[in-house]
């Protein structure tokens, strides 16, 4: 039994070890031959080496930038990006072969495949492959912006962002975001609060200038686990500079264009319950005609329903968020403008029904008034507007507006 012991434990080593009934020496050439195996695939080898961005099983991936694929010692041949419903990704590789980005932005939470080949000076081909995911809505944050792409806006319209998300580290994405102009003046950034960002110098634009806005965003972390994913340019002009300056008191619009005086229109602004605010108010949005309920802005009466209800409001350019305009008015008497304040603190100004007659007060300064135009209300019973109240941060000082500078 101890014979049997000892020849069933060197039965079971032997088998182990593979040695089985080969001849004496066998293990050692089989051990040289695996060396010559593995010799000859070393020489065969690709020296290329390709580098992957991201790097796979990654998550949370912008959707601009963080994309790419570089080589060394070698060039690249191939390169494929699918995301997970087979769609390709357009890219192109750079003219010496050297890199690859994708042409487009990706989509968030889509889990994408890049797969990439090279060859070194030898023709020996090297491959490497990645799969990642990028960013969902929900861990990351947007920008919307005004000015657009290629507007022409007057002097005083700022660089204003609204983000999607409530920003907590304002310095990593103020940071990553730049807007200068051609005219060389200074711009900073104010936060108002924790989602609009409004950039502008301490005078207003100047005229004909070109103002460059670069968003930097992918990829920036704006909260914990919350990740920007825009990468954008935007260039508008500044037009003429046209400054109107409503009194109040006199009941009178001067309106100055390249520093002289073009018009003087009468006009009426808010009764004595009812006043206009005083400051310095940025036309922002333009409407031929648009419709005045004075129950959206607080004005209601017993019932509840609006104090006014004005479909058809002729010529009508907001001034504040709160619902201040100047626009035409043909409800009102003409003996009124300049003389009577008579609205709910709106600035009016005579018009018709319709829109449609150029000869009028109203008609006029629609049509030759740009966003981003300035409108001053002074000599007014009223407070100034607050700078947030619409695109009105001209009424804060530059040392109170670089305090708000998170750079």
């Amino acid at each position: 039994m101890a014979v049997s012991a000892v020849l069933g434990g060197v039965l079971v080593l032997s088998a182990c070890n593979g040695g089985g009934d080969q001849p004496k020496g066998s293990g050692q050439a089989s051990a040289k031959s695996q060396a010559d195996v593995d010799a000859a695939a070393a020489k065969d080898a690709s020296k290329a080496r390709i580098a992957i961005t991201p790097k796979d099983g990654a998550t949370n991936i912008g959707l601009n930038d963080a994309t790419s694929v570089t080589v060394s010692d070698g060039t690249l041949t191939k390169v494929e990006l699918k995301s997970s419903e087979g769609a390709d990704v357009p890219g192109k590789i750079a003219a010496d072969g050297k890199s690859w980005k994708p042409d487009a932005a990706l989509k968030r939470s889509t889990k994408y495949a890049l797969s990439a080949s090279a060859k070194d000076e030898a023709g020996h081909e090297a491959h490497e492959n990645a799969s990642f995911t990028t960013v969902s809505p929900e861990n990351s944050f947007i920008g919307s912006f005004v000015p657009d792409e290629g507007q022409t806006v007057g002097v005083g319209m700022p660089v204003s962002i609204t983000f999607n998300k409530p920003i907590k580290d304002q310095k990593a994405v103020q940071a990553a975001i730049n807007v200068s102009s051609s005219s060389g003046q200074e711009v900073v950034g104010h936060w108002f609060d924790a989602q609009r960002l409004d950039f502008r110098p301490e005078q207003y634009w100047q005229a004909n200038s070109t103002v460059t806005l670069k968003l930097a965003l992918d990829g920036v972390q704006g909260a914990p686990g919350i990740k920007g994913v825009q990468s954008k340019t935007v260039t508008f002009k500044i037009g003429r500079s046209q400054v109107s300056t409503v009194d109040a008191k006199t009941k009178k619009m001067t309106v100055t264009r390249d520093g002289q005086v073009i018009k003087t229109i009468p006009i009426s602004a808010g009764s004595p319950s009812n006043p206009t605010y005083n400051g310095q108010m940025v036309i922002s949005e333009k409407f031929k005609e648009t419709r005045m309920d004075g129950a959206t802005v607080g004005f209601k009466n017993g019932e509840g329903k609006g104090e006014y209800d004005i479909k058809d409001v002729p010529h009508a350019m907001r001034l504040s968020t709160s619902g201040t305009f100047i626009h035409g008015n043909y409800w009102g008497s003409d003996s009124i403008f300049g003389n009577v304040n008579t609205s709910h603190g709106c600035v009016g100004l005579n018009d018709t029904q319709g829109a449609n007659d150029p000869n009028t007060a109203g008609a006029w300064f629609f049509d030759n008034s740009l966003i981003g135009d300035v409108v001053t209300v002074v000599n007014s019973p009223d407070k100034t507007i607050k700078p947030d109240n619409g695109l009105n941060g001209w009424n804060m000082s530059w040392a109170e507006w670089k305090a708000g500078s998170a750079s």
